[in-house]
């Protein structure tokens, strides 16, 4: 682009601002003149003059104005999705947080459980092992006390095998 017609480009920019500005001071000043509706706070004004007014100056907003507002547009519907993306991700933290508790409050508890049947199945494992001990003493002792008396009967029964027995004759010389 050639420096003329560049500054041609900014020369009609400056004098569509221009008429632009021109354009709203022409109708704040219509509209401050307008005859007013007795008994009200109401003026009369041409609508079809009105309409071809704000219809030119319409057409004449520099583009970048247009632009400006669809990036207005654009960047408020960025920041409505992304809160609602924000709300979506906060809802899913708090849910997983409240799971997280409350598979941390069971898990505590299942310990609690968990460590009183231990506790139990230890306090069991020592009765039995008692009981087991003294019935094999019993069994025990029973033993002992039947063998003692087999061990006294073949004492007997011996001492009556050499008391009944024969003297041996005496060999003949």
């Amino acid at each position: 682009m050639s420096e003329e017609s560049l500054q041609a480009a900014i020369d009609l920019r400056m004098h569509d601002t221009t008429d632009v500005f021109e354009l709203i001071e022409s109708l704040i000043a219509e509209v401050q003149e307008a005859k007013s509706v007795p008994l009200s706070g109401n003026v009369i004004i041409d609508r079809e003059m009105l309409t071809d007014r704000l219809q030119k100056l319409q057409a004449i907003l520099p583009d970048e104005l247009r632009a400006a507002r669809w990036m207005v547009r654009e960047r408020e519907a960025f920041i409505a999705r992304t809160n609602e993306k924000a709300r979506d991700l906060l809802d899913k933290a708090q849910t997983e947080s409240r799971r997280l508790v409350t598979d941390s409050y069971v898990l505590g508890e299942a310990v609690e459980e968990a460590n009183l049947l231990v506790r139990r199945a230890e306090g069991d494992a020592r009765r039995m092992r008692l009981e087991s001990e003294d019935e094999i003493d019993g069994h025990l002792r029973r033993l002992e006390t039947l063998l003692t008396e087999l061990l006294g009967r073949v004492h007997y029964s011996r001492d009556e095998f050499h008391r009944a027995r024969p003297k041996p004759p005496e060999p003949p010389i």
